[in-house]
């Protein structure tokens, strides 16, 4: 009994374990799949995200590479295939970061309306994103366009939101190549408002972080603007070395060269300073198309340099084509401003939709605007105004110092009696051969050379001597000249001269 009582046990026991057996095996299982199922739920959700971010990276790095060799066609096409690529991965930051490098491309090139368009656009894709590196971009972007428009203020607020946003966002070297650029950035814009302490910390700052001949070159400016000419000479040297040593891009070239010729006008070393600009010059052809911007810079440089050498011709081109490039970037700007103002009075009248309750608010807020638009205005004329005077003025000078130089050589000309005598002074008053050929159109060559020698005051004695004749045969083409062209006896023929209208 007691051995059947066991057996029973036995078999009871052996059917208990092959049970718990295969309830561990279903659980086990069970445990597996729903590892398995998590694990393809998180490779599904970083599957996006790395796609995503391959995305940027290609088209970042893409863009950079054609802005910053001036492709503009090749550019627009690449974010153009980009933007139907982002439609179809519905990235809304992907379609944004498309808007915002044509924004940018647009703003380089002083068509400031057209890029606060595709800033608009861009603004819309990014309203409600959690993506705050994206939200950095395109905060760091508008505070570059508000500077360009040199309205410092909003370009320092925008560059403190973009500080904000990339604080927030994942670490990755995206986000490392663009804080460095943020604190550049904030350097240039509190320089221009005068605060040179902060300027300088963000400076240094930024090429700490990035180390580069762009940020080196930045420093240089830095010290440059302030006239400390011994750091700006480590920095320049610093930064040539790393143009040499790194890969660099043509802009950045040309941004090198520029900072260097203009490092060595402020030391007096023209030569060097006229070489460097002139390379300055040669890597903006193929780059003016989307950093126009750039080259006022270059030419007002080149100015200075000539004048120092005392060319006056190449000082007067140089300038005047400085005053060319800053008046259409000015004209670009005051329109771009007066048009974001009617796009605001716009707006606030669209939102306030004429009720009586918001008709109060609607009127402060565009008296605030028109008010803002006007002391805006206001500000942008007297400073174009004063600006305008002292190009003038030195316009003016170096005008003056050209025709000077110019009359020298021509009354040299004369005293050696050189037969390119006549040609250089009908360059310099065509006007006056003009008025005399009008009285008589029969005047010869020679008698036009007498002309112009007694319009340059040389007494008979002296145009005897020249021209190796007589005194007294001075007299006599004197008398003919008088008969040539109607000259009354007792006009002074000098006096006559002086006063011909040419």
């Amino acid at each position: 009994m007691l051995e059947l009582m066991m057996k029973q046990y036995n078999l009871a026991t052996i059917e208990n374990k092959n049970k718990y057996s295969i309830v561990m095996r279903k659980i086990i299982i069970y445990i597996l799949c729903i590892g398995l199922l998590f694990s393809w739920i998180s490779c599904n959700q970083k599957s996006p995200d790395k796609e995503r971010q391959a995305y940027d990276v290609s088209l970042l790095n893409k863009n950079s590479d054609l802005q910053l060799s001036g492709q503009y066609e090749a550019l627009i096409r690449l974010n153009s295939e980009y933007l139907k690529k982002a439609a179809k991965m519905k990235y809304k930051e992907g379609k944004a970061l498309c808007y915002l490098n044509i924004a940018g491309v647009n703003v380089s090139a002083g068509n400031y309306e057209k890029a606060a368009f595709f800033f608009n656009k861009a603004e819309k894709d990014l309203i409600n994103s959690e993506n705050a590196y994206h939200r950095a971009i395109f905060y760091n972007d508008y505070s570059l366009y508000y500077s360009h428009l040199k309205s410092y203020d909003k370009a320092i607020q925008y560059n403190d939101k973009a500080f904000y946003y990339l604080k927030q966002a994942k670490k990755t070297e995206l986000n490392d190549s663009l804080l460095p650029r943020l604190y550049i950035n904030r350097g240039i814009y509190f320089a221009w408002k005068g605060w040179m302490g902060t300027s300088l910390k963000s400076f240094l700052r930024g090429n700490a972080l990035e180390n580069s001949a762009y940020s080196n070159c930045m420093v240089a400016q830095y010290y440059l603007f302030t006239h400390q000419l011994a750091d700006a000479g480590k920095y320049i040297s610093a930064a040539d070395e790393k143009m040499l040593r790194q890969k660099t891009s043509d802009v950045e070239s040309l941004w090198v060269y520029y900072t260097m010729g203009y490092y060595y006008n402020e030391i007096n070393n023209t030569d060097e300073a006229e070489k460097e600009l002139k390379t300055a010059l040669e890597i903006n052809i193929k780059t003016r198309r989307t950093y126009s911007s750039h080259i006022s810079g270059v030419y007002k440089s080149l100015s200075e340099v000539y004048k120092k050498k005392n060319d006056g011709n190449k000082a007067y081109y140089y300038l005047q084509k400085y005053m060319d490039e800053e008046g259409r970037l000015d004209r670009e700007r005051f329109i771009t401003m007066n048009k974001t103002t009617d796009e605001f009075i716009l707006e606030t009248k669209k939102e306030s939709n004429w009720h009586k309750s918001d008709l109060p608010l609607f009127m402060a807020l565009s008296i605030a605007a028109l008010t803002f638009s006007g002391i805006y205005v206001q500000k942008i004329i007297k400073h174009q105004k004063a600006k305008k005077r002292n190009l003038k003025q030195e316009t003016d000078e170096l005008k003056s110092t050209v025709y000077h130089k110019k009359l020298n050589e021509v009354t040299e000309l004369a005293r050696k009696n050189d037969s390119s005598f006549l040609m250089k002074f009908k360059e310099l008053n065509p006007g006056f051969i003009n008025a005399l050929l009008v009285i008589n159109p029969d005047l010869e060559n020679s008698e036009l050379a007498f002309c112009a020698m007694l319009k340059l005051h040389f007494s008979s004695k002296e145009i005897a001597d020249y021209t190796f004749v007589q005194h007294k045969s001075i007299q006599q083409k004197k008398y003919r000249i008088r008969k040539r062209l109607n000259i009354q006896g007792d006009e002074d023929i000098y006096v006559f001269f002086d006063n011909l209208k040419e």
